[in-house]
């Protein structure tokens, strides 16, 4: 049997975009036809290659319109960096107005397109991909599956519900980029420091989207966020991607973002990450790379742990960061089918990943 290809290109090759490479690659319905790099030395180099990967006869450019004029059907947007939506809008409307479908692992606050906090954009993207008939969908793990579909897919068992928690837990160690895990996170820096974090209302903004995606998905309405961060030092240097923390340093952060339903905090998020498995021992902790935990207090009481990584650490995040990526190039298909405008999770069937099995 025949299988129509559909045409993909993969915008930018970092941990993220080369993974999606990769993943593209090995699909039979999936055609990676064109590679966006940010960086002039990246390009004309072949794009498996720059995916650590074998050379497939893509050549990695910086030509945005080059790769609009190829037509693709799909676009797997997965740049990074401290201005993700600043920079990352303008190229989605340009995507949608040209009719080329959109999955993006970059605006995590479009997972629920209806809470993103920047509502004049969100028009602008809903008038472009209107007028393109083309699509938006914005996922990943965290926020993601593991902040918002996995607790929904856990509440089918329940009779009655009270409270609902996701958590990570991460070991982040792998991630390079300074600017976020420095300024935005505060590791590395004294606790007099503020980081993006610390700014008033930041947390529950970065929260809303899963918070009142679960809130949709179970039909009820979320009155008020209410955010909340605590930092711990390391008592020892570490060295990590993006450098050395140093002792006496944030070793490790806990944010948490709570929707009030009810008058009560009925819809919780926390994010636990870690420089060290040793940072923080009083919080929860894992083994793996990656914990995501789902509590349901309720009728029946369910908890569920899910992993990802090697045991200690071994995959250096590459289990969350595959999940990322995947998540995103598995809803590809679906996405190009879909009506067009802005999706959440709850706009789509169950993303199963087809011709995954080896």
């Amino acid at each position: 049997m025949a299988v129509n290809h559909i045409r993909v290109v993969v915008w930018s090759t970092g941990g993220v975009g080369s993974i999606a490479i990769d993943a593209i690659r090995r699909r039979p319905d999936l055609q990676l036809v064109g590679v966006w790099v940010h960086s002039p030395a990246k390009v004309g180099r072949d794009a498996g290659e720059l995916a650590g990967g074998p050379a497939i006869g893509v050549s990695a450019t910086n030509d945005a319109d080059a790769l609009i004029a190829l037509q693709p059907d799909c676009v797997v947007y997965a740049a990074s960096g401290p201005q993700r939506d600043a920079d990352a809008v303008p190229d989605y409307l340009r995507l949608l107005k040209a009719g080329i479908n959109v999955v993006s692992t970059t605006s995590t606050s479009l997972v629920y397109p209806p809470a993103y906090f920047a509502a004049e954009w969100r028009d602008q993207l809903q008038e472009a991909a209107t007028s393109g008939e083309a699509s938006f969908y914005a996922s990943g793990i965290f926020p993601g599956f593991g902040s918002d579909q996995l607790a929904l897919v856990l509440t089918t068992l329940s009779k009655r519900i009270r409270a609902v928690k996701a958590t990570e837990v991460a070991l982040n160690d792998h991630y390079p980029v300074a600017s976020v895990m420095m300024d935005g996170m505060g590791f590395g820096r004294p606790l007099d420091f503020e980081p993006m974090l610390k700014t008033p209302g930041f947390i529950e903004m970065a929260w809303s989207a899963p918070i009142h995606l679960i809130a949709d998905g179970l039909g009820v309405k979320v009155q008020e966020l209410h955010g909340s961060l605590e930092r711990q030092l390391t008592d020892r240097d570490i060295e990590v991607a993006f450098g050395t923390i140093k002792a006496g340093t944030c070793g490790a952060v806990c944010t948490r973002a709570a929707g009030v339903v009810e008058g009560r905090e009925a819809i919780v998020i926390e994010h636990i990450i870690r420089m060290a498995r040793d940072v923080a021992p009083d919080w929860l902790s894992s083994e793996h790379d990656a914990t995501y935990r789902v509590d349901i207090e309720g009728d029946p009481d369910i908890h569920c742990a899910m992993t990802l990584g090697d045991v200690q650490g071994h995959g250096a995040g590459r289990g969350a960061m595959t999940a990322t990526a995947t998540r995103v190039v598995n809803a590809v298909p679906y996405v190009v089918e879909a009506p067009a405008g802005l999706l959440s999770s709850l706009d789509l069937p169950l993303t199963l990943p087809r011709h995954a099995v080896e």
